[in-house]
């Protein structure tokens, strides 16, 4: 039996992050969120496509420093953080730090005076703005992200000592489409420019990414043509973007093997090795996530009738759920499941530590050949 593993395409990551960059203009500053996928392979090769990083821990910034000495965070965010999370960013020079509330930005300007490195700011706003369709919303209601807009002109007008106010960072809510990921970065850049005479807008991420329909990708073309309407309607602002799933998802598969088919109570189970604790997105998305099949030459063990199947892990919780197919036809123990779109918030936000399971490899190359390589061997016992 072979281990599960993870199999990062990074000529494919490669080309999806170069055509996204020509898709955008010139004057918008693409960072990458590493929370999405901190995997040093995959920092390594958007380094040189990207403007820089976002991070939201000490570890990212560690993890960015040990892959990427040679690069400093662009930016540090992330709501309760503490003195020492504070001190870690105005160490590692970070460019700018988003700060969540009043209290954490008196806190940073202390910090910054007693270490004397003036602290370089973008003010989190919660700011009430529509979000229709997003899958998930983190602004525009009673919120632990950002502070309410009086709040922000209040710190921007008063700074401590040892702040530098540069400008205004929203990431209002996920899983937007083009035009409502355009018309969400035409309502924070008018706010904030307005209101604060902000040079810097960070309009964060949440770029759509659909597990129900791989094939359908966000318009960053569209998105790009609104993005520069807006820059041309105010020339003197910097803009930034940070998306991290709409990135790298596509890049990653992870690919394990049919332990066990099994039938109860008319419905067909397909247990698998791993589960959840290894591809966390499907349990905290609620979604099936996609998949194929790769028929194991040689197997003559159980299969399914082709009918609906439900595919499971080894974790002793009915929740380790990994996707249900109407659709998959036939499927055997050995036969080899790919699931795609596994390049983001997959391992990493994984509850890997339960019942101690050993972790799925690594790889990079590309997935369906080691998918179909894997499928000719012999299946051991």
């Amino acid at each position: 039996m072979t281990r599960p593993v993870y199999v990062h395409d990074l000529d494919a990551l490669a080309a999806h992050v170069r055509s996204l960059r020509d898709a955008l203009p010139h004057r918008v500053e693409l960072l990458y969120a590493v929370k999405a996928n901190p995997e040093p392979d995959v920092l390594r090769t958007l380094a040189p496509l990207v403007d820089g990083f976002e991070t939201a821990s000490r570890g990212e910034l560690r993890r960015l420093a040990e892959v990427l000495p040679e690069r400093r965070a662009a930016a540090y965010a992330g709501p309760g953080k503490t003195d020492e999370d504070l001190t870690a960013a105005l160490a590692a020079g970070v460019h700018r730090i988003h700060v969540e509330s009043p209290a954490e930005l008196r806190r940073l300007g202390a910090l910054a005076v007693a270490a004397r490195r003036p602290a370089r700011v973008l003010l989190r706003v919660n700011l009430p703005v529509a979000a229709p369709g997003a899958s998930l919303v983190m602004g525009g209601r009673p919120s632990p992200f950002g502070m309410d807009p009086a709040d922000a002109v209040e710190c921007a007008r008063r700074p401590p000592a040892g702040v530098e106010v540069r400008g205004v960072h929203a990431h209002l809510a996920s899983g937007l489409d083009a035009p409502l990921a355009g018309a969400v970065a035409a309502d924070v850049l008018r706010w904030s420019v307005t209101e604060l005479g902000a040079t810097e807008v960070d309009v964060g991420g949440g770029m759509a990414v659909d597990y129900l329909r791989p094939s359908s990708r966000f318009d960053w073309a569209g998105y790009g043509r609104t993005l520069a309407g807006l820059l041309d309607a105010h020339p003197r602002v910097r803009l930034r973007i940070e998306p991290g799933r709409s990135l790298t998802a596509y890049c990653g598969a992870y690919l394990t093997e049919v332990i066990d088919v099994k039938r109860s109570e008319g419905v067909w189970f397909v247990v698998v090795a791993g589960g959840t604790h290894h591809l966390r997105t499907p349990a905290a998305k609620g979604h099936p996530q996609p998949f194929t099949v790769h028929r194991r030459r040689g197997a003559t063990g159980p299969r399914t009738d082709g009918g609906p199947v439900t595919v499971v892990g080894q974790l002793c919780t009915p929740k380790d759920v990994l996707s249900r197919s109407t659709s998959a036809g036939v499927i055997g123990v050995g036969d080899v499941l790919f699931f795609g779109m596994a390049g983001a918030y997959a391992w990493n936000i994984s509850h890997r530590d339960f019942l101690l399971h050993e972790p799925p490899e690594f790889r990079t190359g590309d997935p369906r050949e080691l998918a179909a390589e894997w499928s000719t061997r012999p299946i051991h016992p």
